[in-house]
């Protein structure tokens, strides 16, 4: 295998398992619950908690990760003797970004010959997830670090960020939406229809009334992606802040019209995004021929 590391942070919301698995290091974000502070250690467990307290009335509130906790982790990968590929949510949805590039000019300077790349991916949550696991598959089976590198920048615009939220009260909160639009849009069910254009940004595409309404408008923003693709062995990941059953009928529904797709895995939704949007947020990300929110 290469010699260079891949690394991210917990808010690409792979399984601990996964993480464990390929040996890639991650940066905890943390949450706070009340007084007490929690690291986001990428367990389902630790996830499931957390939706069922936000059901039961739980506030969370989530902290940018800084310069001096980015130092010590780029510091001690480097300490290997081995380059840094690190990969984290896009610079447009966190501070955090700004605070990693100059941990990174600050530490590569003590360790001049070596590399340490951050990237800017303009992915989030799941869709950083499958990025990063596109680049660990390409540097087990031994791609060099440039190959890797040059294969991310060309590809990550192709990741594809399908989302709906529950409760308008959650995005007003993340400054969103205003109070009047968030209590007008609950009184009237709309549930708002989210995607991550080129920008890297979270932005709301359409404004569903209804449940049902809002994740036939999902539904069928993915097979307008797919259709035309070549879908055989295509992956693709749900997240769901415990709403699994909706999770299970997108799959159903893509698998009805492309029975040979590849991998649809399932699993719950990380703790810093789901903080913002609350439970019953649905997400879908996949690979695509290029971003098209309509």
């Amino acid at each position: 295998m290469a010699e260079y590391i891949v690394a991210t942070s917990s808010t690409s919301d792979l399984p601990r398992p996964y993480l464990e698995e390929h040996h890639i290091p991650f940066l905890s974000y943390t949450y706070t619950v009340g007084d007490k502070v929690f690291e986001d250690d990428c367990r389902e467990e630790s996830r499931a908690a957390v939706y069922a307290g936000m059901r039961k009335g739980d506030r969370l509130k989530t902290s940018m990760i800084n310069e001096y906790i980015y130092r010590d982790f780029f510091r001690s990968l480097l300490e290997t003797g081995k380059d840094v590929l690190y990969a984290d949510m896009s610079v447009a949805m966190s501070v955090s970004y700004e605070n990693s590039k100059r941990a990174a000019e600050k530490v590569s300077a003590e360790f001049p010959q070596q590399r340490l790349v951050v990237m800017d991916t303009r992915c989030i949550s799941g869709g950083l997830g499958m990025f990063v696991e596109s680049l660990v598959a390409m540097h087990e089976a031994g791609k060099s670090f440039d190959e890797v590198l040059a294969w991310g920048e060309a590809n990550k615009l192709k990741m594809a960020h399908r989302f709906t939220v529950d409760d308008l009260h959650y995005l007003k909160a993340g400054g969103r939406v205003s109070n009047a639009a968030a209590l007008v849009g609950s009184l009237l069910q709309i549930k708002p229809v989210l995607y991550v254009p080129d920008r890297g940004t979270l932005d709301v595409v359409k404004k569903a009334r209804g449940r049902k309404a809002a994740l036939k408008a999902i539904a069928d923003g993915v097979l307008h992606d797919l259709s035309g693709v070549d879908t055989k062995g295509a992956r693709m990941r749900i997240l769901h802040a415990d709403c699994r059953a909706d999770a299970e009928l997108i799959r159903d529904t893509v698998r009805a019209v492309h029975p040979d797709f590849g991998e649809i895995l399932i699993s719950s939704l990380g703790v810093v995004i789901g903080a913002h949007c609350g439970p019953g947020l649905l997400a879908v990300f996949y690979y695509c021929d290029g971003r098209k929110p309509e």
